[in-house]
Parts: structure tokens; sequence; C-alpha cells
């Protein structure tokens, strides 16, 4: 029988990119939920074999414009609370770190772009070691606390919390290891806006795309199947 996947997706190109065909290989049937337009499901969350939270251009602490929050962090936090393996990205990433009791803020400037990676002791003896100094996609403009008990493994000027783990089951990933190259288009249209407002130039972004894209998506997935292989 097929293991379940669940991906919990805020925008529509934010979606699994190069995880889709890495789950598909290791028998995974996916499904996505959609932020703000499907019901949060306790029950479903906590009884699917992998839960990936991804990206999305809104913050933790915008309850009030963003309601559904509240009902994706209780969500969330009823999965973490049951033991399941949990990935999070960006967004993802920030909601797992904050029903965990750890703070997400603003930082009122932007990291975007390709930008290298460096790991800390803990992060090269972990599954991220194969990204370490590798230019990554980062898109984000908050940042996470490390959780009470949780590894923080990575780093980059300025931003000194990239990624934790919590034990073998809990991946908080700050940059998008998930990003697919050969669709950074869809990127650069649906968030123009904020390209636009941070002063970056979308060229740049598609022309790093073209260089460090397919050595990324390399490493992603010795990442992600060694992160799969180290599950409980």
């Amino acid at each position: 029988m097929a293991q379940q996947a669940l991906a919990i997706r805020h925008v529509p190109f934010e979606d699994l990119g190069l995880l889709a065909p890495i789950l598909a290989a290791r028998g995974y049937d996916v499904a996505y939920l959609d932020a703000g337009i499907d019901p949060f499901d306790d029950d479903a969350l906590t009884g699917a074999d992998l839960l990936v939270v991804l990206g999305g251009p809104i913050g933790v602490y915008e309850t009030d414009a963003y309601p559904f929050l509240d009902a994706e962090k209780t969500a969330i936090a009823a999965r973490l609370r049951a033991g399941g393996p949990t990935l999070g990205v960006c967004l993802g990433a920030q909601l797992t770190a904050d029903v965990l009791g750890a703070p997400v803020e603003s930082t009122g400037r932007k990291e975007i772009g390709y930008g290298p990676l460096t790991l800390t002791d803990a992060g090269r003896d972990s599954v991220l070691a194969p990204l370490d100094g590798l230019p990554v996609l980062h898109w984000h403009g908050d940042q996470f606390g490390i959780p009470a008990g949780a590894a923080r493994l990575a780093e980059t000027p300025g931003f000194p919390n990239q990624a934790f783990a919590v034990g073998d089951t809990v991946l908080g990933l700050q940059f998008h290891l998930e990003a697919d190259h050969t669709r950074i288009e869809s990127w650069l249209i649906g968030h123009a806006h904020e390209l636009a407002v941070a002063g970056i130039d979308p060229r740049e972004i598609r022309a790093d795309a073209l260089v460090h894209g397919p050595r990324l998506a390399e490493a992603a997935g010795v990442v992600v199947h060694r992160w799969l292989d180290g599950l409980p």
C-alpha cells in the first residue's frame, strides 16, 4: 500500500517542485491542501505518513488578515504532537517554529536570490551536508528562532537561522530546496511586485537559476533521500 504525503500549499506556483518526483519514486501518493481554500483537518494532517508545509508570501503573525493561519497552526501542532515526519519550507518552517514556541518576526529586509549556505557543525553532520557552501534559493523577509531542543543547522550572512531539526522527524528550511530551476519564471511572475519593491532585477535570478539550478537539484535529491531514509 502506498504511503500518503500531504503538502500544504499557500500559493499555486510554490508547490513541491523538485520534491514531487522524489516522493513518487519513493512510493508516496501526494495530495495538496490549499491553505485558505481547503479546510484544515487535524486528523488528516496527523494521519498522513509525511507532511510538507510549503512557502508563501505572508507572515505567521498575520492572523488578523489571514484567519486560516490559526487553524493551520493548530493542525500542524497536532501533527507534531503525534510525532509524524514533517518538512517545513520557508513559511512552512516558520509555522513549524512558531508552534514549537520559537519567535518568528520580520527582519525589515529581504533575502531574495541564489546565495551560498553555510552549515553549522551540526549541519555538516546532518542530511544537509551536501549543501555546505552551495548557492541555494532564498526568498524571505521574516526569520524564525530555533525551537527549544532543536539543532541549528545552517546560516547565511545576516540570517543566522536558516535550518533546524528536531530529532529525525522534523526538518525546517528557511531556503527553497524544492524550487525547480526550470520553472523559475513562475516565481518571477508571481512575486513581480515584491521584486520591484525590493529593487531586485528578475534577470539576475533567472541567470543564476541557469548556473546554480542543476547542481542544486542534484544536491536536493541527495538531501531529501537521506532524510526520508532516516525516518523511523
